[in-house]
């Protein structure tokens, strides 16, 4: 199973998850639904590698993936599935330029 950490409020996080619902290869745990769910993104996030230029560009890393094989990925096509085009529009960044 791959699971997938986002938020209901992030527009690439929606666009991935609309990709896998019904789909029971992936497991969606929305970061604000609960503050347990929170906790376990932050403590991969806070000692991970995978975020280390997301953090840099003070992004959050979400949605973020992590394979079934342990590997951990912000990449969507490492998980099988399509990023959201650039020019649709949402973004999460205070600046506006992305997610």
């Amino acid at each position: 199973m791959i699971t997938i950490y986002g938020m209901e409020t992030c527009p690439d996080c929606t666009y991935v998850e609309e990709q896998v619902k019904g789909d029971n290869r992936y497991e969606i745990i929305d970061i604000g639904r609960h503050v347990r769910n929170l906790k376990a993104f932050l403590k991969l996030r806070d000692t991970h590698p995978a975020f280390e230029a997301a953090k840099r560009h003070g992004s959050v890393g979400i949605p973020c993936f992590v394979l079934e094989d342990g590997t951990v990925t912000l990449s969507p096509e490492e998980a099988g599935l399509h990023a959201r085009p650039v020019a649709t529009g949402a973004a999460c960044s205070l600046d506006g330029s992305g997610c």
